[in-house]
């Protein structure tokens, strides 16, 4: 395995970065509390990143850390409702934390907790990146975290490595930074073996990257280097950039793009070249729009699919479903992502975008296909 230098450049160059906070840095094992001046300069750096012009999103550990120790729970494992009434509780003092501290610079904070199901079923998978979407058109930074109170053994993640990288999936993200009690991915335990090495740079989790991992060596978080491999394997079949770099310093993001030691995860593609692939040919269409000559045109270069150019819908398929795009004679134009049901395409098919609250009743979005969720045909191969 070739050691290769690491770019610190992809934080920077990334136009929406999720960010993974373990419960070890964040709290204060001495006193089960926020580790406040850590907490500040992580904040510092964050805003450091808005102020770029960079779209973030937080998965925060910490609420059953700050939890039980407002409700005076025992030390060690904590049985499954325990965790869940430390995780309601300290979920509150979490979230204001973050909401205090950033709103020091001026970023509104908003709170998403989510479930596996959250991310795994595809109608829920929609309304959260639909929500987490218009979060940050808003200009706010999601603050996400599992949603212990609820999830149960058989529902959960466990951990957030996991999570952070299903979110980073869901909302298309460059690049996931997981912030840890260590530099990286070493070849060995360095507490163990004094040959270990960091591991700087790798492209693919292979059965030898997945033997160099080992457990978890704190007791405040749950995740161990196995989950990162996990939430690896997830991120780069996203196309989203993913590194394990230390917390351990005052601002880590800023040390991070200094060149501080630290594991990156290169991936192949960019997340809308792998998006477009999957759409291109990983899904069963469920339907066929036929659109008119000024819609083809429209989408040849680059366009939304607007319900004003659509002559005709067929086939039965829910929000989110895989449609077939076909011209007036039949010919395939593209594969996409229906922003609505077939019932409902029906009904405002041929009407200007602007008529849709009036005849669906709600407001929906002003595109039947977003080009985010189109692949045209000769756009893959």
């Amino acid at each position: 395995m070739d050691r290769v230098d690491s770019s610190p450049s992809r934080l920077v160059a990334a136009r929406r970065v999720v960010i993974k906070i373990g419960s070890a840095l964040l709290v204060d094992r001495a006193t089960n509390s926020l580790d406040r001046p850590w907490f500040e300069g992580l904040v510092e750096d964050i805003a450091r990143l808005r102020r770029r012009g960079q779209e973030v999103l937080l998965v925060s550990s910490g609420a059953i850390a700050l939890g039980r120790r407002h409700l005076g729970l025992r030390a060690g494992p904590l049985r499954l409702e325990e965790s869940q009434a430390a995780a309601a509780a300290g979920q509150v003092r979490l979230a204001h934390a973050w909401q205090e501290a950033l709103g020091r610079h001026d970023i509104p904070v908003a709170q998403v907790l989510l479930t596996l199901g959250d991310t795994e079923q595809r109608r829920r998978y929609l309304n959260a990146r639909g929500t987490l979407e218009t979060l940050l058109g808003l200009g706010a930074v999601p603050v996400i975290n599992e949603n212990d109170t609820v999830a149960t053994e058989e529902i959960r993640y466990g951990d957030n490595d996991r999570l952070a990288a299903r979110v980073a999936q869901m909302t298309s993200a460059d690049c996931l930074v997981l912030l840890s009690d260590i530099a990286g991915l070493y070849t060995a335990d360095p507490a163990r073996d004094p040959d270990a090495w960091l591991v700087p740079e790798i492209h693919a989790v292979t059965p030898e990257i997945e033997a160099m991992a080992g457990e978890s060596a704190t007791d405040v978080g749950s995740g161990g280097m196995i989950t990162k491999l996990m939430a690896a394997r997830i991120s780069l079949a996203a196309g989203c950039n993913m590194v394990i770099a230390s917390g351990r310093v005052r601002h880590p993001l800023q040390a991070l793009e200094e060149g501080a030691p630290c594991t990156w995860f290169v991936a192949a593609a960019s997340p809308a070249r792998v998006r477009k692939q999957w759409i291109a040919g990983a899904l069963k269409p469920s339907g066929e729009l036929v659109v008119d000559a000024g819609a083809a045109a429209a989408l040849a270069h680059g366009k939304s699919l607007l319900p004003a150019g659509v002559v005709s819908v067929s086939g039965r398929f829910e929000r989110g479903d895989l449609v077939l795009v076909k011209d007036q004679s039949g010919r395939v134009l593209a594969r996409g992502l229906s922003a609505y049901d077939s019932a409902e395409a029906g009904r405002i098919i041929g009407l200007r975008s602007s008529m849709i609250e009036q005849v669906l009743g709600y407001r929906g979005r002003e595109e039947l296909v977003h080009r985010n969720d189109l692949a045209m045909v000769n756009e893959h191969g």
